[in-house]
């Protein structure tokens, strides 16, 4: 395939494809339905774009992650690519105006949610189209037994009644034997073609460490190992302190989560990618669309909510085929800790439909109302005013965004409002003093023609998108207004955004979803009974765990994990040795003595486990091992 080669080297600048990049490109050209299960960094996206650019038409994805949308049309339009997106929040007519573009508009990408699919009419416009391909991003989301299942990917069966010759590409990362099946059979996709990677990663060494000063323990990493590293977290709190206790430990370190600003996170971002901060610490937000080939290692501080995310955010490390680390840090108290944060907060039913019927009430909205509706939210400010726990309720809108019932968006958005000040011929003056901002400051005029009257909110994407340039463009004339007293401008950051999907119907919504809720409790509830199997067993090697999870068997140990390192591990007599003569100078903590011996916390730890047995040692109430 010369032309799919030429168009990566051109637009991707790879010399060649990655295995089965390549076959998965021409089972698609062939017009087969296609599955495809690359883990992480394996380069799904190239999949379809590169066969959507072949082909004449349009190519659709669908894909759940508003973020990685956004961050897919970017990437496309900075190579010249006409993409578009078609997420939550945006207005009928800007709906409308989308779709015309892409029927008449000579666009190659249309990115959606699955959500828009419960729209016929939206359907119905899809039809019009010249779709060439169907790509299906995150496709274990359509699966019950998937680590995400959102009910809206159901509806995607029902464009294969509207384009029965158009192939199907679904794609993910992590998926179970019982997930590919339950995916295809879902999807409705006819004699597929399958292609599977590996999950073995030859080059990544699983480690679970036990230790009772995590903070310690990442100093010691990340001194042996000053390569760019990634720090998980479980909340934004953990976040700005783990950074900032890593900057005093002398590292530079920044950090992400998904309540920064957009430039405030694109800055860290940016600091990060170009290697002037050597740690970014970050909650789950952060990873979408990330492929920085020279991370060495990824630390997890907190027991991950499942096998599938720790996978993806692990294999975020040794991308350029470089030895490199995946270390999950645990001590005593993480396995009830954890269960706290994610089992006991899981919702019930009832929870459910009291957090869906205030949520209504606290923004006005009466019973037959809310379609389309978007607002600011701040979930402390709900929970406060509620009296609801902040997780929990934080669990009840997740589940409600995935059942479709709304859109919520953990994420912090800019509010930006404003009010000429000066009057409209003053403005005309304006823009004949700036002539290259007329087309920005007219389609403002335009679109909000009350705008001279009343402080009025104003959409930066909208206007870049009528006036044809960039968003950025858009903010920048907005703020040198503001500069020149032309405008009283207000920009607000909101924590989340909330946007109803369906009008406001309480108990026939919550009845309808509710038999979801039940088998999700169950399988979260499995699912982190995996993580405690994989942290807590001490006899086999861990890769090996992880692949027979995604059940892939191997008989052969990796040698670089956790558990072969210790097996390879000097004599545990020989240390006890060592420990013993070691005290007789004085007593010691264990970090103490594992830094004179320059050994392991597990070797130290099973060491002073024997000795406390034998009573050949003690422990003071320092914490301090003594010879008896």
């Amino acid at each position: 395939m010369p032309e799919a080669l030429l168009l990566l080297q051109k637009y991707w600048k790879h010399e060649s494809f990655r295995p089965p990049q390549e076959q998965i490109i021409e089972s698609v050209l062939e017009g087969n339905d296609t599955f495809a299960l690359l883990p992480t960094g394996g380069g799904k996206s190239v999949c379809f774009q590169i066969p959507a650019l072949l082909l004449n038409g349009i190519c659709l994805v669908v894909s759940p992650l508003i973020a990685l949308m956004k961050d897919q049309v970017q990437n496309l339009q900075s190579k010249n690519i006409k993409a578009i997106a078609l997420t939550g929040g945006i207005s009928q007519d800007e709906v409308i105006d989308i779709l015309d573009n892409c029927q008449f508009g000579n666009y190659k990408f249309l990115y959606l949610s699955p959500e828009r699919l419960q729209h016929d009419w939206i359907v119905d416009r899809l039809k019009q189209l010249p779709i060439n391909l169907i790509a299906i991003d995150e496709a274990h989301c359509v699966s019950q037994w998937g680590h995400d299942f959102r009910p809206a990917y159901l509806k995607i069966s029902q464009l294969k009644t509207a384009f029965p010759k158009t192939p199907f590409l679904a794609l993910t990362a992590t998926a179970t034997k019982r997930v590919q099946k339950d995916i295809c059979e879902s999807l409705a996709l006819e004699n597929t073609k399958f292609f599977t990677k590996s999950f073995s990663r030859d080059n990544l060494a699983y480690h679970v460490i036990k230790t009772e000063d995590k903070l310690f323990k990442i100093q010691q990493i990340l001194t042996k190992n000053p390569q760019p590293s990634i720090v998980y977290v479980r909340n934004r709190k953990a976040c700005i302190e783990t950074s900032q206790q890593l900057q005093q430990l002398g590292f530079t370190a920044t950090f992400y989560h998904g309540g920064l600003p957009a430039k405030e996170r694109e800055k860290n971002m940016q600091s990060w990618l170009e290697n002037k901060a050597q740690v970014m610490v970050a909650t789950n937000a952060f990873g979408m669309g990330i492929d920085k080939p020279d991370v060495k290692t990824v630390i997890h501080i907190q027991l991950p909510e499942n096998i599938e995310n720790y996978y993806q955010e692990a294999g975020r490390a040794g991308r350029n085929g470089e030895k490199a680390f995946a270390i999950i840090l645990t001590n005593l108290g993480d396995i009830e800790y954890t269960k706290r944060q994610f089992i006991d907060v899981l919702p019930d039913k009832k929870f459910v439909r009291e957090v869906y019927v205030k949520l209504n009430n606290f923004f006005q909205i009466a019973y037959g109302d809310g379609f389309n509706e978007s607002f600011a939210f701040n979930l402390n400010q709900f929970c406060s005013h509620y009296n609801f726990p902040i997780l929990k309720v934080f669990n009840a809108l997740q589940f409600l965004d995935r059942q479709g019932v709304l859109t919520f968006q953990n994420e912090s958005s800019e509010k930006m409002s404003l009010q000429f000040i000066i009057p409209s011929k003053e403005v005309l003056r304006y823009i004949s003093l700036h002539p290259h901002d007329e087309a920005i400051i007219t389609t403002i005029l335009r679109t909000y023609s009350g705008i001279f009257d009343i402080e009025t909110v104003i959409n930066p994407h909208l206007v870049a998108k009528k006036a044809n340039c960039s968003e950025a463009n858009v903010v920048k004339v907005i703020e040198q207004l503001a500069n020149n007293n032309c405008i009283a401008l207000h920009a607000k950051n909101n924590d989340s955004a909330i946007t109803f999907n369906e009008v406001r119907e309480d108990d026939l919504t919550i009845n309808r979803i509710a038999k979801f809720l039940e088998h999700q409790n169950q399988l979260k509830q499995d699912q982190f009974q995996s993580v405690i199997d994989y942290i807590s067993n001490e006899d086999s090697c861990k890769n090996k765990l992880l692949l027979a999870y995604f059940d892939e068997i191997t008989t052969t140990d990796c040698g670089i994990c956790s558990y072969c390192i210790t097996k390879k591990k000097q004599n545990p007599l020989a240390t006890t040795d060592l420990i013993l003569q070691l005290l007789q100078k004085g007593n010691l903590s264990s970090r103490e003595i594992e830094n004179s011996l320059q050994i392991s916390a597990e070797a130290t730890i099973f060491a002073l486990q024997l000795l406390l047995e034998h009573n050949k040692i003690a422990i003071n109430s320092h914490n301090q091992y003594y010879t008896l």
